[in-house]
């Protein structure tokens, strides 16, 4: 299993440490720290470097300013 947090660091507490255990019982886990303003950037900086990847998200991009192609999901169909 792979889940990503982002908050700010005001809301590290002892209960956020305490779902991480109840989410991963008696587990070995990793735990990566980042900022994640620069994180996104350079994610996007990388994606967009590929010409393929760069073409399919400007495409992605425009659909969705365009309203063509949207796809509904309703999270709560998603457990």
């Amino acid at each position: 299993m792979y889940t990503i947090y982002r908050l700010n660091t005001d809301e590290l507490n002892a209960e956020w440490l305490e779902s991480v255990k109840a989410l991963f019982p008696h587990k070995a886990i990793e735990i990566a720290v980042t900022d994640a303003e620069s994180n996104e950037q350079d994610e996007t900086d990388y994606l967009l470097k590929v010409p393929a990847n760069r073409a399919r998200l400007l495409e992605a991009l425009e659909n969705v300013l365009q309203q063509r192609n949207l796809v509904s999901v309703n999270l709560n169909d998603l457990k």
